[in-house]
């Protein structure tokens, strides 16, 4: 994350990345509905979009915010760093959090209207089953440790790839197909396509997703150890938050289908 950006600049970066995601993720499941009737085949599209959509978001936005376009990887970051002074102040994540929000609704709204679709519909597509849940818990744990494990090992750099590719395999490989991602999952109930979440499925899907993200500092601390005190760098942080930094180097929903 650059130190330099006013907080005002990172919370509009945090906005707009997680706008463009959502946008990506219900746009290219919009797309793929119409193209295809195969429920496969839609996931594959929708899947491969988001890996490709995620990765340029990082690679763009994570030198100003750390592109982290998710409020467990924001909360999570905040949590890890509290005592060294390397994570978000909580005064970042007041301002975060509200802006990955609102992110996500409008990138929804604005996938609808690209499709012509109808503005603010709330969805239909019930996702309320505990299967559902546990898919949720192991996707935003995975995320949380990848995240923060890359920047512990100094492969902070890797992040657009690496974040990325993770999130297209978890589509696949999670019951819940990988929302990972409290803001996605808010924005995501404002569609009613093939993304959407029904509104009465989201508050399960984000106390998964919070016990994920604490789950994968569990596990970050288990496979690295404590923290040590490090210098800032321009450490991107996935689809949601700002990663302890990695020596000199420039690491999150989403989320998704």
């Amino acid at each position: 994350m650059s130190a330099s950006a006013p907080l005002i600049r990172r919370a509009a970066v945090e906005g707009l990345g997680t706008a463009a995601l959502v946008a990506v993720v219900v746009g290219s499941g919009i797309q793929a509905t119409e193209l295809t009737l195969d429920a496969g085949t839609q996931l594959l599209a929708n899947s491969l979009a988001t890996v490709f959509g995620l990765g340029v978001l990082i690679a763009l936005l994570g030198p100003v915010s750390g592109a982290h376009f998710n409020p467990a990887v924001t909360l999570a970051a905040w949590f890890a760093g509290r005592r060294t002074g390397d994570g978000p102040s909580p005064r970042d994540v007041a301002a975060y959090v509200p802006a990955q929000v609102v992110g996500a609704i409008t990138g929804a709204v604005l996938a609808d209207a690209m499709f012509g679709k109808p503005l603010a519909v709330f969805s239909t597509h019930d996702r309320f089953s505990g299967h559902l849940w546990l898919g949720e818990v192991v996707a935003t744990a995975g995320l949380v440790w990848l995240v923060f494990g890359l920047a512990r090992a100094g492969r902070a750099h890797l992040a657009p790839l690496l974040v990325a590719s993770y999130i297209g395999a978890a589509y696949w490989c999670t019951s819940s197909t990988s929302f990972a991602n409290p803001a996605v999952t808010i924005g995501r109930a404002f569609t009613d396509t093939f993304a959407g979440i029904a509104p009465g499925s989201v508050l399960p899907f984000l106390a998964a997703q919070l016990v994920g993200a604490a789950a994968g500092l569990g596990l970050v601390a288990l496979c690295f150890g404590r923290p040590a005190s490090v210098a800032d760098d321009d450490a991107v942080l996935p689809v949601g938050g700002q990663l302890p930094a990695a020596p000199a180097r420039s690491a999150d929903e989403s989320a998704l289908a």
